[in-house]
């Protein structure tokens, strides 16, 4: 449940809830917003909830008490209704913005992520991405160059300005990622992977975490709650593309997730269209389409030579499709109330 505390409480009524509720063996997480703190408890027994909100709803400094039935409490939509924006290095990922992140799937060499960095970033682009640490369907594909892709990301980002994205895919590799990247990555292999959830909440760092290839919206965003249940609040939901019958596309692009998020949670939804169709063709269309759905985002994969990329060749944009779909999205983010 939700404790909605009066506008006028003071710090020691928070605190003195607060203390109160962790001696009674509940979890307890803050959310202060501009007008009003929300205190989210965790672990009341159902048959004790009325009792509760009766005993809560009493006090003075609190406005009321809402019972959340929801599997997901933290990332619910109730605990925190104004949305979540998250700043990165100046860059808001939220509210009345766009933010694109924008750069190669993988590291492939100084060269090639240099300038793809310096043209993403002339071009729009809020956030470099790209990948140190490559899952892959076969074991003899490129699997990424590893801490050293990792340095030239941080490279890139000194030559820049962008902060940099990039996956993790193994609880081992947090720590190393952590040194480097601004905003980790979970990938859809990853989103049921509880132990790396856990590992990423208690960095402190943000996350984003892309849908699972075969998961329903409930189950994406219990697993965000595990993230958050470890204390990180500052949690990126990207929808990918799920599995489908469809095979013209690699994925299926579900538009619903956009809105649909955007009623059940506080945290902001990004759109891949690279992943979600697999083909660049496509991918401007598909981009425009979730940004005028209300997406807070988009990540998209973009080589200086996508013909000649080591990984996901055929869904890259080339540079002059990058900067084609900069120029469109403008209007529809501005339709939609929105900043690029």
């Amino acid at each position: 449940m939700i404790i909605i505390l009066d506008p006028g409480a003071t710090p020691e009524q928070r605190d003195s809830l607060t203390t109160d509720l962790k001696a009674r063996g509940y979890g307890v997480h803050l959310s202060e917003g501009v007008e009003r703190t929300i205190v989210g408890v965790i672990g009341t027994p159902d048959r004790d909830k009325s009792y509760l909100v009766e005993q809560f709803e009493a006090l003075p400094f609190v406005e009321r008490v809402v019972p959340i039935l929801k599997p997901y409490k933290l990332v619910g939509r109730a605990f925190k209704p104004e949305g979540t924006v998250i700043n990165v290095n100046g860059v808001k990922i939220g509210g009345g913005n766009v933010c694109v992140m924008a750069g190669p799937c993988t590291v492939e060499s100084p060269e090639m992520l240099f300038e793809t960095a310096d043209f993403v970033k002339a071009n729009g682009a809020h956030i470099l991405r790209g990948g140190a640490f490559k899952p892959s369907t076969s074991p003899y594909s490129f699997h990424g160059m590893g801490e050293a892709g990792l340095q030239l990301l941080a490279e890139a980002r000194d030559r820049t300005g962008l902060a940099i994205i990039t996956e993790v895919m193994d609880t081992r590799d947090v720590e190393l990622v952590g040194k480097y990247t601004d905003i980790y990555q979970i990938g859809t292999r990853n989103m049921t992977n509880y132990s790396l959830l856990r590992e990423v909440g208690n960095a402190r760092k943000p996350v984003m975490l892309k849908r699972g290839w075969a998961s329903t919206i409930e189950e994406w965003l219990q697993a965000a709650e595990y993230i958050a249940s470890q204390g990180n609040y500052e949690i990126i939901l990207c929808e990918r593309g799920i599995r489908t019958f469809e095979n013209y596309t690699r994925n299926t692009f579900d538009i619903n997730a956009i809105p649909a998020i955007k009623e059940l949670s506080h945290l902001p939804i990004f759109a891949d269209p690279s992943h979600a169709t697999g083909k660049r063709s496509l991918v401007s269309a598909v981009s425009l389409g979730a940004v005028a759905a209300g997406a807070d985002g988009l990540i998209l994969e973009t080589h200086p030579n996508p013909e000649k990329a080591l990984k996901d060749g055929p869904q890259s944009l080339s540079f002059q499709q990058f900067g084609d779909l900069i120029r469109d999205l403008k209007p529809i983010a501005a339709a939609v109330g929105k900043t690029l």
